[in-house]
């Protein structure tokens, strides 16, 4: 029996002009990195890409913004979004990724039907505060309780390879166990010349190991590998070995910032590697 491999694609819906200050991402408007950036999509835009990705086999489609966190603006957006999404595209489990939230904004996205909150932990709680000064891990921590608190299934994962030490990435990992997520999104840093982190201290077999390890700890969750895929895994040979390690799921097309492998690419991949894609979220 095959394999069957997730795909999800994500939306940078709302895109730049973040306040915060985390030193890894190129949305942060102290930076000025090189990235497009704009208010929230039209409506119809975003639902064409959606319908779109769902043609290329996507089944989770991940709705981004940029910010700190949800207000009541971005809830009542990202609400109208996703039922207009629900409404013409069937079998499609939405995700919204919008940064910190409380538990009546989530129940505000559930309502309106989300089926799923991302917040990643990025890095060990002990690594963060050198890394992000504008806000606490345990902030971001807290949201994925209060999304999985609300009936939300929760992704949460990081971001490895941003100058943290072995006992980091140990710490992050036991801690992305401790809550017991639905899927798990396991990201390698894309360095920016313009962001504080310039480089990525992390290689293909320490991101092999990365990937066995959570995926023993966390066997009844996808495993997910998403922003810097293409980066870590550079042939076909160390792919099939990212499959065999335990991942179940990748992202296809472009990330938030930055270019990704494109649909089309991936999926002539996952056939000459004679893996399956996969139908059903619940499959």
């Amino acid at each position: 029996m095959q394999k069957k491999i997730f795909l999800c694609a994500i939306n940078n819906i709302l895109s730049g002009n973040c306040s915060e200050d985390c030193s890894f991402c190129a949305q942060s408007a102290r930076y000025k990195a090189d990235i497009d950036r704009y208010k929230f999509k039209p409506i119809e835009q975003i639902l064409k890409e959606a319908k779109i990705a769902k043609e290329h086999g996507a089944l989770g489609y991940c709705l981004v913004t940029a910010g700190k966190g949800l207000d009541s603006n971005k809830c009542e957006n990202i609400a109208q979004i996703t039922k207009a999404i629900k409404k013409e595209i069937p079998n499609i489990n939405i995700i919204a990724c919008n940064g910190t939230a409380t538990k009546e904004q989530l129940k505000v996205l559930k309502d309106a039907g989300v089926d799923s909150y991302n917040h990643n932990l990025e890095s060990s709680q002990n690594y963060y505060s050198k890394i992000c000064t504008t806000h606490t891990w345990q902030e971001r921590y807290n949201t994925v309780v209060n999304a999985k608190e609300v009936g939300l299934k929760i992704c949460t994962g990081g971001i490895f390879g941003m100058g943290e030490s072995a006992k980091d990435r140990e710490e992050l990992i036991e801690a992305i166990a401790s809550l017991k997520p639905d899927s798990v999104a396991i990201n390698f840093y894309i360095p920016n010349p313009k962001l504080p982190i310039k480089s990525r201290n992390i290689e293909y077999k320490d991101a092999l190991a990365i990937i066995e390890k959570i995926s023993k700890l966390l066997k009844d969750s996808k495993i997910m590998v998403a922003g810097g895929r293409e980066h870590i895994f550079k042939s076909k040979e160390q792919e099939l070995e990212m499959f065999k390690a335990g991942c179940n799921s990748i992202v296809i097309g472009n990330y938030l910032t930055t270019k990704g492998i494109s649909a089309k690419l991936d999926r002539d991949r996952l056939q000459e590697l004679g893996l399956s894609i996969a139908k059903d979220c619940n499959a």
